[in-house]
């Protein structure tokens, strides 16, 4: 038998940070497939489909790509061990906030597992659709993926799985992630999991989590007989937000009875008129918090938000075509693997920025800024090269012009100068390890 052959390459930035997850996959074409899904989820195509992510990534069939998601043997949870191990050795032990929500999308007819008519969040109605409890964590100013888990609604059950609510989806997944290593400083979350009676507050009690949740205005206090609700004064704070901007608020405390470990508080923009759009009622279970912390903590939960919208809105959440939960899955662990692919280039993860990144930085579309979009921005200007010559190249056979041809190869070998030290610590690290 001929011995299997390398798998192509792509760019060097995308082949190094697939060879981290090598080992899942070694039949040669379904690593392939992981490696080109990479390279298409990160690239500027407005929708995600397979087709386009094929004609970007200079494939004629989409075949390949759909059989790694539809009968490649590979599992999504085994897949999401590793992923979830990659950002543990990035972490080195360091402690992170949790955020915990949820997302749905839209999705017509009525084969598409898990689907129905329920309350889908961005759309802020009710339509046909899935849902899906997530959990992403926010460390030094970024938001990196961890897990998600689908909401199975009664109706939708197969055999022999059990009905389970949001806030239960979650709490188990909190128990997952701290079982392998997470540390969590704060855990946040929306009224869903603020009024989960009991049964989410209690886990994070029992892991010994402290937790800033939302509760609408209605949610019971409970209060002995002879006690009664006060609430203290309305005192103003400048709230930070993570740009570096401030804005003037007002919080006060509601004290059921005297003050126990779980606080209460209601946060305003105006406390004359306590306008709906801005004002919150959290309660709160942080040893030693100060009512001027209060506010810019619960304030990072809106950093999920920024998570789940690039995750729509650029890498195509929302793109799959399958109806088998199994095959989503997959989907949405290519999802959260881009997403990581373009976290581990902030320079948190960082000591060093090699001397090829400074001349490719001198491209006048370079974004210089830090956040997520900035490097999502950078890489695709990396991969511009090879996706215009793979919607070239097909005009290159018509029209033979070798200097063109010639001039793209300079061009993307160039870009393959481009590479993340992270990445590259994480191979040898895994290198060291499996010879030791």
């Amino acid at each position: 038998m001929p011995p299997s052959r390398d798998a192509r390459p792509t760019l060097t930035f995308v082949d190094e940070y697939c060879q981290l997850f090598q080992s899942l996959f070694p039949e040669v074409r379904s690593f392939e497939a992981f490696k080109l899904l990479h390279l298409g989820l990160i690239s500027d195509i407005k929708r995600k489909s397979l087709p386009a992510i094929a004609k970007a990534v200079g494939l004629d069939d989409p075949q390949s790509l759909h059989h790694f998601l539809t009968e490649s043997p590979w599992s999504a949870q085994k897949f999401r061990r590793e992923r979830l191990q990659v950002t543990l050795d990035l972490l080195k032990g360091a402690a992170m906030m949790l955020l915990i929500d949820e997302t749905g999308d839209r999705k017509k007819g009525k084969t598409t597992d898990y689907g129905k008519p329920q309350y889908i969040g961005n759309v802020g109605k009710k339509e046909n659709g899935i849902v899906v409890v997530t959990a992403y964590g926010l460390y030094k100013g970024m938001i990196l993926p961890l897990s998600f888990e689908v909401y199975k609604p009664h109706e939708r059950l197969k055999p022999p799985e059990a009905y389970r609510t949001k806030p239960q989806i979650a709490a188990q997944m909190i128990r997952e992630l701290q079982a392998i290593g997470f540390r969590f400083e704060l855990v946040l979350g929306d009224s869903l999991y603020g009024e989960s009676d009991g049964n989410f507050v209690s886990v994070l009690h029992q892991l010994g989590l402290p937790y800033i949740l939302v509760i609408r205005s209605s949610h019971a206090m409970w209060v002995p007989k002879d006690q009664h609700v006060r609430m203290n004064r309305w005192r103003k704070f400048e709230r930070t937000f993570t740009n570096g901007e401030t804005e003037t608020r007002y919080i006060r405390e509601l004290i059921d009875g005297q003050r126990r470990e779980v606080r209460y508080w209601q946060l305003t923009s105006d406390p004359q008129t306590l306008p709906g759009n801005s004002t919150w009622y959290v309660m709160s279970h942080v040893s030693m918090l100060k009512f001027n912390q209060v506010g810019d903590q619960y304030g990072f939960r809106t950093w999920v938000e920024y998570g789940l919208k690039q995750s729509k809105d650029e890498l195509g959440w929302a793109d799959f075509r399958m109806t088998s939960y199994e095959q989503i899955e997959k989907w949405w662990e290519m999802v959260m693997s881009a997403f990581l692919m373009v976290r581990l280039f902030a320079e948190q993860f960082n000591d060093c920025c090699p001397l090829s990144h400074q001349v490719l930085a001198r491209h006048p579309w370079w974004d210089n800024q830090k956040g997520w979009k900035n490097l999502l921005n950078n890489l695709r200007l990396i991969i511009q090269p090879l996706i215009c010559y793979n919607w070239l190249k097909r005009w290159l056979e018509v029209f033979i012009i070798p200097h063109l041809s010639i001039g793209f190869a300079r061009l993307i070998e160039q870009m393959n100068q481009f590479v993340c030290p992270a990445v590259r610590w994480l191979n040898l690290d895994r290198l060291l390890f499996s010879s030791a």
